[in-house]
């Protein structure tokens, strides 16, 4: 029998496979809130992420790469995410500050019911470097949505997290299974998915 080696869909066509270069990428950051660190819904080795989080925020920052702060917010009073709560707030080691906008989603996808997409376009860049959590929920939602919009997309895995869940049939798939799935998914055809920030030297 002949073992093949596996390939990516990107690599089988030849795709780049570098990271988006600083001065033609837009940072989205997702939901990096404290819903996830402090709230009901804490993360498998979150605090490691959120250092990862503030280092890709210190090297955008630094090289004036545009940043995108994207909220969830529920409604007042929801067990997640209430918005006149502090589990809603961003975390303070990956805060905004210079003018940097905040938006607010109510779905999954960072896309839909916001302005991203204009504001993103209108820093005219064409690439986006996408962080946050959960990898599986919001992150994996809103690189698809952002390849639909014509973005190519490097996602920093550090700087994501997800969390155990049950599988439907009385086990549980650790967060650790879950996150290596949907990296190694979206690295196929959708994404340049790198480490960290010293992707970028």
């Amino acid at each position: 029998m002949t073992t093949q080696t596996a390939k990516t869909l990107r690599q089988i066509v030849g795709a780049p496979a570098t990271p988006a270069p600083l001065d033609k990428a837009v940072l989205v950051l997702i939901d990096l809130q404290r819903e996830y660190t402090d709230g009901a819904l804490r993360l498998s080795g979150v605090d490691a992420a959120v250092e990862k989080a503030a280092d890709l925020l210190s090297l955008a920052r630094a090289n004036t790469v545009p940043v995108i702060h994207i909220v969830h917010h529920t409604a007042a009073g929801a067990p997640v995410f209430d918005p006149t709560g502090s589990m809603a707030e961003i975390i303070p080691a990956v805060a905004p500050r210079g003018g940097e906008p905040v938006m607010v989603k109510k779905l999954a996808n960072a896309f839909a019911g916001t302005d991203l997409q204009a504001v993103a376009r209108d820093s005219g860049r064409t690439e986006m470097i996408v962080a946050g959590f959960m990898t599986h929920n919001c992150v994996s939602s809103t690189v698809r949505s952002a390849v639909d919009h014509g973005w190519r997309v490097t996602v920093v895995a550090s700087a994501t997290a997800t969390r155990d869940l049950p599988d439907g049939k009385g086990g549980v798939v650790p967060a650790a299974d879950i996150q290596r799935g949907v990296l190694t998914g979206l690295s196929d055809s959708l994404a340049v998915v790198v480490e960290d920030a010293r992707a970028w030297g």
